[in-house]
C-alpha cells in the first residue's frame, strides 16, 4: 500500500521527545577542541581606529585572536550583494558587529579576552528607524517598481480616495537551537563544518571565499536543526566562518555556539516596514487604483533584503485583482544587524498592508470588510492576472471564501458581534475573514533546482541523500514516503542521510516552502531511474522460454515489498530484498544521482513582468477576538482555517505545519514587539522581555481543514507547499482587532493601528479614538 497520503509520524518525533535526536550541542567534545567567540563592536556606528590584543593574549587559556588582517581570502561576503565584512576593517555599522575572533580553552577565557582587548573607536551618529533613513536617503540597493495600467489617471477618476501610512514591525525567529557549529580539521587544508544551517552550499562557499580555499576543501554537514524559520539561511555563515578559521589556523576542532541573548541581539530578524499608500475605489468597494511606497528596514548590510522586498511587491495585492496598480519599493540602510529571511520572506508584510487597506475601505464605506474582499477577489476565467503578468491557474479562492463563510457561521456571528458591542461596557469583539495567495518558488530563478542521490542496497534497503535540510518541518519523512512508494516498500526500509555538500553539490537553501518540491522531485527521478533498470532485469529474470513466458519491463510491479509480473502475479514474484541481491550479482546499477529544475518559472526585474512562481498555495481564515476596553488585553476566541494544499503527502505533518505556522504568525501580528534603545541595544532579547505565543494564546476554538482540489497535478505527488503560507493567514487576527476597534466610534477610523497589535498598542489606539470623540463632542466657544 502507498505511504504517501498517510499521517506517518515525523522520522525524529520519538527522538525529539526522548532527547535521543542529536543536535550540535549533543556532539561530544574532542579532547583538542577549542571554544570560539568574537568581540563585537561597542558602538552602533563609528570608525575602528586601532585594536590592541596584547593583554588578552597573555591569558594562558586564550589560544589565538584573529582580526581582519589575518583573513587570507575575501573579507567581504553576501548572498545577493557582497557588501558585508566578516570582520570589521574600519567601518563599524551595528552594535556587536564582529571585530575579532577569539579561540580559547573555555567560555570563561573568551569573556576574559573580550574584557582585555582594547578598541579605539570614533563614534558617529547612528540611524535606526525607517523614518530617519528616509530623511537621510540612506538606501541599500536600487528603487524597484512593479506596475500595471495608469495609476494616476484611475486614481484621479475614483469616487473615493484614501491616503495613509501603515507600519508593521519585525519579529525574532526564536528557534530553540541557537546558531551553532563545529569545525573539524582534515588533511591538506581541508575542513569539515557541522552546522545548524538551512544552506549548506552557501556555508561551504563563504568559508572557502573568506579562508582562501577551494570549495572542494570544505565540507558542510547538517543532520537537523532545532528550528530555522529563515534565520539560518544566511545568518549561520558568521559562526561557521569563525569556527572554520580557528580549526584551519590552529589544527584543532573548534566549537561556536551563541547564547539565546547573544543570538537575539546579534542576528537579523523579520524586516520592519513602513508603507505609504494611495487607494481609489468606488461606492461598492471595488478597488480602482492603488499605489504603494514600501520601505523596509534592511539593517547595516544587504543580506537577503533585495529578494525579500521583491516578494513583498509580488504579494502586495494578495488575493485581489486591481486594474491600475503601482508597487514601489526601497530598502533602508540602518545601523542594526542585517535583517534576513523569515517564514514568508516579505510576503507577510505585503499582505498585511493590503488587508489593512481592505479594512480601511470597509470602515470608510460603512460596509463589512468581507463584502469588499469578495468584490475584489481574483476570478477564475477573468480578472485573474497578477500585476506582474502571471496567470492564476486553477484559482480556488472563490471556493475557499464560500466554504469558510459557511463553516465559520460568519454571517450569524457578525450579527451577534454587532449586538454584543452595542451592549457591552467592558469588552469589544471583532471578526475578520482574510485570504492568502502565496507563490511557490524562489523568485531568483537559478535557485529552483535540486539534486538527490539514491542508493538501493543488496538487502533491499534504501539510503537517500539530498540538499534539503530538516529543521522539524517534516521534509525527511515526506521524501522517505515518496521514495518508498517508488519501490513499493514500507517506509522503515528507507532512510534520509545527513545532508552534506560532499554528496549533494551546488544546492539551494531549504527555504521558500520549496524543500519537498525540489528535493522530493529529484529523489523521485533518481528512484524511478533505478526502478526502470530493475524492471528490465526482472523481465529478463522472469523469462521462461520453456513455458512461453516472456515478461516485459512495463508489466513488472514493485508493491508491498514484492517484485512481480502483473500478468502472472502468483507465479512470477520475488521479495524485494532477495531481488536486490540477485540484481547485484548480475551487475545491475542500483544507485542514481538525479537533478530537478522547476519548469516554466522566470521573472524580469527590469520590466517587473514574468512568471516567478510555479503555482500558488491559497487559503482563507476567519478569526474572532475579544478585547478588554480598559486594558487592551486581547484574546483570540475562535479561528476557522481552510487551505488548498493539493493532495497532502502527509496529512499529519501538514496539519502540524499549518497550525504551527498560523500560531507563529499570530505572534507576529499580536505580541512579538522588538524594542531597541537609542544606542542600538536590543532590549527585548530573552523570553522574559520578548513574548512569543504560549499555550494560553492558542484560540479556544481552532478549526483547521483542507479543501479538496483534484485539479492540481503539476507538482510532486500532486501536493502543494505548506511551510510558509499558513503564517500569513494569521493576518485575520490583526484584521479582527482592527474590526473590533471600529465599533468604538461611528465613522472614526482605526488607521493608526500598527502591527503587532499588542495590548499596549490596542490601548493606545483606543485612547486616541476616545480623545477624538471628546474633541468632536466638545462645545465650541
Amino acid at each position: 500500500m502507498p505511504t504517501t497520503g498517510k499521517a506517518i509520524p515525523h522520522d525524529s518525533a520519538v527522538g525529539h521527545v526522548t532527547g535521543q535526536a542529536w543536535y550540535i550541542d549533543d556532539i561530544p567534545s574532542r579532547e583538542d577542541e577549542l571554544i570560539v567567540g568574537f568581540l563585537g563592536s561597542p558602538t552602533a556606528k563609528g570608525k575602528l581606529k586601532s585594536i590592541d590584543l596584547a593583554n588578552a593574549l597573555k591569558d594562558p587559556d586564550v589560544v589565538a585572536i584573529y582580526t581582519a588582517d589575518d583573513i587570507p581570502g575575501h573579507n567581504i561576503f553576501g548572498a545577493i550583494v557582497a557588501d558585508e565584512p566578516f570582520l570589521v576593517e574600519e567601518d563599524l555599522e551595528y552594535k556587536g558587529q564582529p571585530v575579532a575572533v577569539i579561540a580559547a580553552k573555555s567560555e570563561e577565557a573568551i569573556e576574559r579576552a573580550k574584557a582585555a582587548i582594547v578598541l579605539d573607536c570614533e563614534e558617529q551618529e547612528p540611524v535606526f528607524t525607517i523614518t530617519q533613513a528616509r530623511e537621510l536617503k540612506s538606501w541599500l540597493g536600487p528603487h524597484r517598481v512593479i506596475a500595471r495600467g495608469d495609476f494616476e489617471s484611475a486614481y484621479a477618476k475614483a469616487p473615493n480616495k484614501l491616503e495613509r501610512r501603515f507600519e508593521n514591525g519585525g519579529q525574532d525567529h526564536f528557534y530553540l537551537e541557537n546558531q551553532a557549529c563545529i569545525a573539524i580539521p582534515a588533511e591538506e587544508d581541508q575542513v569539515k563544518v557541522i552546522s545548524s544551517t538551512q544552506n549548506p552550499t552557501e556555508t561551504q562557499n563563504v568559508i572557502a571565499e573568506v579562508l582562501g580555499l577551494g570549495m572542494h576543501q570544505v565540507v558542510c554537514e547538517c543532520k537537523r536543526m532545532g528550528g530555522g524559520f529563515g534565520g539560518k539561511e544566511t545568518q549561520s555563515s558568521i559562526p561557521a566562518i569563525a569556527a572554520a578559521m580557528v580549526s584551519i589556523f590552529t589544527g584543532h576542532a573548534a566549537r561556536f555556539m551563541f547564547t539565546k541573548d547573544d543570538d537575539m541581539m546579534l542576528t537579523g530578524k523579520r524586516h520592519p516596514y513602513q508603507c505609504d499608500y494611495k487607494v481609489g475605489f468606488d461606492d461598492a468597494g471595488n478597488i480602482l487604483a492603488l499605489r504603494y511606497e514600501f520601505f523596509s528596514n534592511g539593517g547595516a548590510y544587504s543580506d537577503l533584503s533585495g529578494g525579500i522586498l521583491e516578494r513583498t511587491q509580488l504579494h502586495a495585492e494578495n488575493s485581489y485583482y486591481i486594474p491600475d496598480i503601482e508597487i514601489n519599493a526601497q530598502i533602508c540602510k540602518t545601523n542594526l544587524p542585517p535583517n534576513t529571511a523569515f517564514r514568508g520572506f516579505g510576503g507577510p508584510q505585503g499582505m498585511a498592508a493590503m488587508e489593512n487597506i481592505i479594512e480601511e475601505i470597509a470602515q470608510h464605506l460603512k460596509k463589512d470588510a468581507l463584502e469588499i474582499r469578495r468584490a475584489n477577489c481574483y476570478g477564475k476565467t477573468e480578472r485573474n492576472v497578477t500585476p506582474y503578468g502571471q496567470l492564476i491557474e486553477e484559482n480556488m479562492l472563490p471556493e475557499l471564501f464560500d466554504e469558510t463563510i459557511t463553516t465559520s457561521d460568519y454571517e450569524e456571528r457578525r450579527k451577534e458581534i454587532e449586538a454584543f458591542n452595542r451592549t457591552s461596557k467592558t469588552h469589544l469583539r471583532g471578526l475578520s475573514l482574510t485570504p492568502i495567495k502565496f507563490g511557490i518558488s524562489f523568485t531568483a530563478s537559478f535557485l529552483n533546482q535540486g539534486n538527490a542521490l539514491v542508493n538501493v542496497y543488496m538487502d533491499g534497503t534504501v539510503q537517500v541523500s539530498t540538499g534539503g535540510t530538516e529543521m522539524g518541518q517534516g521534509l525527511n519523512v515526506k521524501i522517505r514516503q515518496l521514495v518508498a512508494d517508488v519501490f513499493g516498500l514500507p517506509i522503515e526500509r528507507v532512510v534520509l542521510m545527513t545532508t552534506s555538500t560532499e554528496k549533494n553539490n551546488n544546492t539551494s537553501p531549504t527555504a521558500a516552502s520549496a524543500g519537498t518540491d525540489l528535493n522530493g522531485s529529484a529523489a523521485m527521478i533518481a528512484s524511478e531511474k533505478i526502478r526502470a533498470r530493475m524492471a528490465e532485469f526482472a523481465a529478463h529474470h522472469f523469462a521462461d522460454d520453456e513455458h512461453g513466458i516472456h515478461p516485459d519491463s512495463e508489466s513488472i510491479r514493485f508493491e508491498d515489498g514484492i517484485v512481480f509480473d502483473k500478468r502472472w502475479p502468483e507465479r512470477l514474484r520475488i521479495p524485494f530484498g532477495e531481488f536486490c541481491n540477485l540484481a547485484r550479482m548480475n551487475r545491475v546499477n542500483m544507485g542514481e544521482r538525479a537533478f530537478y529544475r522547476t519548469p516554466g518559472v522566470g521573472f524580469n526585474r527590469d520590466t517587473g513582468k514574468g512568471n516567478p512562481f510555479f503555482y500558488y498555495t491559497c487559503g482563507t481564515a476567519a478569526a474572532e477576538v475579544l478585547i478588554d476596553r480598559f486594558t487592551g488585553e486581547l484574546k483570540v476566541e475562535r479561528v476557522d482555517m481552510l487551505m488548498d494544499i493539493g493532495k497532502s503527502l502527509n496529512p499529519g505533518v501538514d496539519r502540524g505545519q499549518v497550525i504551527g505556522g498560523f500560531i507563529q504568525g499570530m505572534g507576529w501580528v499580536t505580541a512579538e514587539k522588538l524594542t531597541w534603545n537609542d544606542k542600538g541595544d536590543l532590549l527585548s532579547h530573552s523570553p522574559t522581555t520578548y513574548k512569543i505565543p504560549g499555550s494560553d494564546d492558542v484560540p479556544h476554538t481552532f478549526n483547521v481543514n483542507f479543501l479538496d482540489n483534484p485539479n492540481h497535478k503539476k507538482n510532486v505527488g500532486h501536493s502543494k507547499a505548506v511551510g510558509e503560507p499558513p503564517l500569513m493567514l494569521s493576518i485575520c487576527v490583526w484584521a479582527a482587532v482592527k474590526n473590533a476597534l471600529s465599533y468604538l466610534g461611528d465613522g472614526i477610523a482605526t488607521n493608526d493601528l500598527t502591527l503587532p497589535a499588542t495590548g499596549e498598542e490596542i490601548l493606545r489606539v483606543m485612547t486616541l479614538i476616545r480623545n477624538s470623540q471628546r474633541e468632536v463632542s466638545a462645545p465650541t466657544s
